[in-house]
């Protein structure tokens, strides 16, 4: 056996699908449609309470949700930003240095199970660090829309990115 490439330049240069932006290629006002979509299922949400010890009865007690004024199981709100969060990365997130910030996190809409989820984000402003030559920050608002189109969760965050070139 020979020798694994694992850094990502090198795995891209081969024809793989880039991951992640560098500054130099986000513009502002552009807007990614984050793919592939995600249908939530109820395994998904209840695994995401127990691993977060959120025991909420809305989100895991089938009775107790059916008395509530959504007659249902809702969907954990960290849940579906999680999981938007982690649509996103492909396209804004993948060469990140960190995550600097979420802002503004909401809810309009609950999610339930069987709602597939589709995110998109608009790329907000770019800054080129003073400090540091090779990075800057890019701040993306990221939009979260079920399969009819409402608006389930929105969220702005800003990214630390490094640049192509120095």
């Amino acid at each position: 056996m020979g020798t694994v490439d694992t850094d990502g330049p090198t795995r891209e240069a081969s024809g793989a699908h880039p991951y992640g932006r560098y500054l130099e290629e986000f513009e502002v006002g552009a807007v990614y449609k984050h793919w592939p979509a995600k249908t939530v299922t109820e395994a998904d949400d209840h695994l995401f309470c127990l691993l977060t010890m959120n025991h909420h009865p809305l989100h895991i007690n089938d009775v107790y949700a059916a008395q509530s004024q959504q007659g249902r199981n809702v969907v954990v709100g960290p849940y579906v930003y999680s999981l938007a969060l982690g649509m996103s990365v492909s396209d804004i997130s993948g060469k990140a240095i960190a995550n600097l910030a979420t802002e503004e996190l909401s809810h309009p809409a609950p999610v339930f199970h069987g709602d597939t989820l589709f995110a998109e984000t608009e790329v907000l402003e770019i800054t080129p660090s003073r400090s540091k030559p090779d990075r800057g920050t890019v701040r993306v608002h990221t939009r979260v829309l079920n399969q009819d189109g409402t608006l389930v969760a929105e969220f702005k965050r800003l990214v630390l990115v490094p640049k192509r070139e120095v």
